[in-house]
């Protein structure tokens, strides 16, 4: 029976079986050669042990097999032994071993961990659907807690993230859009996948796994052995991008000195979620960000260019938060608002919300709270110049009236000195 590396286990967890032999790594022998002479060729001598952990196959019925090639063709030898088990072999590149290596270079410099299939790849993602990853009341609540939120708004929160599809956060700023979905990401990193470090399409790597990224979970030794190598344990990805995004972004990046591709946001965050912050003040238009979207959101599937100019289909399995302080209507029309299926509107906190943020932001700061000093700062400082509350005021106010308090080497607490100071440096008059 072919051996499928996205074989479900009958719990129906996804974990990607190992290996046993070269065929059912589903890369080509040359694939394989071409990947451990450029190893051994920086290396100058590696054991088969070694090589297996390098290239992340196993030794037995994959990595001697390729060992076994290299010394047949006379591309490498065996220059002693660290042991009497044959995988403690030392092996050494020979001078034809040096032409090849050379060669396969010249088509990719990339030496790392073996690819999956991007075959592989996508089969594994949809058998890890980020739908699986169910959120209710309890656990959003849970997820949020740190937060004063409105009930209205809570919950509109959790079935947007059931949908697993596309969220609008739009608002005033400083009213905790990207604390939400902050929040919601670190809710997704409760639960894990696997991920390749790295796949294959016609020959070309594509590097998928991030260490900036991803966050990988521990193994211990027994439980390493339990899946393919080339596979890694992480949790559910909870990537963000700002304004550093391009439409040139969303695509392959092809690296043309080292010759092989970095995965785009979209595709490292697969299984998990995208939080696209300060939407708007990307370089790229909005609108075309969400044009190059509208088929990935609505059809789930993604299409990537290899610089050859062929296209690849891989899967599109995101939640991706947009997160905006500009108005809708300015940034999209009615028609693109439409795509996205969740609009969310964080609106600035109501008093008895700023009253419980202030309170929750004095005690974590060790500032003695009463409800006087806060009648005081609204009625001065709010009401008086007609100003908006948001919900990072209170931190900003408190943190500023506690420097001054240090500085004056006195009690920071709510008197009407130290707020009035505290607003003066804080608020500045447009």
């Amino acid at each position: 029976m072919e051996h499928h590396a996205a074989d479900a286990p009958a719990s129906g967890r996804f974990v990607p079986p190992t290996p046993t032999s070269v065929k059912e790594t589903g890369l080509g022998l040359g694939f394989l050669t071409d990947l451990a002479i450029k190893i051994v060729y920086f290396e100058g001598n590696i054991s088969g042990y070694e090589l297996a952990d390098r290239i992340k196959l196993p030794y037995h019925g994959v990595v001697d097999q390729v060992l076994e090639f290299l010394k047949r063709e006379k591309l490498c030898e065996v220059k002693g032994s660290g042991g009497f088990a044959e995988a403690a072999y030392q092996y050494a590149i020979t001078q034809k071993g040096r032409l090849i290596a050379r060669e396969a270079l010249d088509r990719s410099q990339y030496a790392g961990p073996a690819p999956v299939p991007l075959e592989t790849y996508n089969e594994a993602i949809r058998h890890q659907p980020l739908v699986s990853v169910v959120a209710n009341q309890r656990t959003m609540r849970q997820a949020l807690s740190h937060m004063v939120i409105s009930e209205d708004t809570f919950a509109q929160i959790g079935p947007a993230v059931n949908s697993g599809r596309s969220v609008f956060l739009f608002g005033h700023p400083g009213n905790g859009k990207t604390a939400i979905a902050e929040s919601i990401g670190g809710m997704l990193l409760d639960n894990d996948m696997y991920i390749p470090y790295a796949m294959e399409v016609a020959g070309q790597i594509i590097r998928v796994f991030d260490g900036v990224n991803h966050l990988e979970i521990e193994e211990t030794s027994g439980n390493s052995r339990d899946h393919d190598p080339r596979w890694i344990h992480i949790r559910r990805p909870f990537i963000t991008a700002g304004g550093e995004m391009t439409l040139e972004t969303l695509d392959l990046v092809y690296d043309e000195t080292n010759k092989y591709y970095e995965a785009p946001f979209q595709v490292k965050a697969n299984g998990g979620m995208l939080l696209i912050d300060d939407f708007g003040r990307q370089q790229a238009r909005p609108r075309d960000l969400l044009n190059r979207w509208i088929v990935p959101l609505e059809k789930r599937t993604d299409y990537l260019t290899l610089h050859t100019g062929r296209k690849i289909e891989i899967p599109f399995d995101v939640l991706i938060i947009f997160s905006t302080n500009l108005a809708p209507r300015d940034l999209v029309d009615e028609a693109f608002l439409r795509r996205i299926r969740h609009k969310i509107e964080i609106k600035d906190p109501t008093w008895d919300e700023y009253r419980e943020i202030f309170r929750r932001v004095c005690e974590s700061k060790g500032v003695a709270y009463n409800d006087q000093g806060l009648a005081y700062l609204i009625q001065e400082h709010y009401l008086k110049h007609n100003r908006p509350r948001r919900g990072c005021h209170p931190r900003d106010i408190v943190d500023q009236l506690a420097d001054i308090a240090r500085y004056l080497n006195v009690p920071a607490v709510l008197s009407k000195d130290l707020i009035d100071r505290a607003c003066e440096a804080y608020f500045v008059e447009i």
